[in-house]
């Protein structure tokens, strides 16, 4: 087996800047609450020996009603060997029993996103397309996280540098 990646935490700082833009404004006297949230973040880790997928937890309960979509800053990063990607799917759970899906399908973790301005936070966005309300706990495994060996063409020339966070590579 390659061991080409680990798991970490964003910074506080970090968390509680994407917290605020995901849930909105909160009072002083929640900052304990959202700081416990964050000292409860779980690093992804294989359920068995022969899991290919690292599940990766909700940091906070939450429920999406039918066809709604819903943000969730996971409070993780990737540090990942070049070559190499994280591709994110929704757990068998959540997508056979509930029909809850990822928005973009496949997301894509790139190695030098570790690097980006938001310091390579893991968002998941989920759209409930079943019949009824998802609920989720902190601490449930939404989602699994696959790491797979990518190439480039022969002929590839690119020397730019990403700079900014998701969606950052795209035009």
């Amino acid at each position: 087996m390659n061991r080409i990646a680990k798991f970490h935490k964003v910074s506080w700082e970090q968390f509680l800047e994407d917290y605020i833009d995901t849930y909105g404004k909160f009072s002083e006297d929640n900052i304990e609450v959202i700081r416990d949230i964050y000292d409860s973040i779980v690093l992804p880790k294989r359920a068995t020996k022969g899991s290919a997928g690292y599940d990766i937890s909700s940091p906070v309960p939450f429920v999406i009603m039918p066809d709604e979509v819903y943000k969730l800053p996971t409070g993780i990063r990737c540090s990942i060997d070049e070559g190499w990607v994280l591709k994110c799917y929704p757990r068998s759970n959540v997508g056979f029993k509930y029909r809850v899906g990822m928005v973009n399908t496949v997301p894509i973790i790139d190695s030098d996103y570790f690097y980006a301005n938001n310091e390579g936070h893991i968002f998941i966005k989920l759209e409930n397309n079943g019949d009824k309300p998802f609920v989720a706990n902190a601490g449930d495994r939404i989602v699994q996280g696959i790491f797979v060996p990518y190439g480039i063409t022969v002929d590839d020339d690119v020397e730019d540098e990403r700079r900014g966070g998701i969606g950052s590579t795209g035009a």
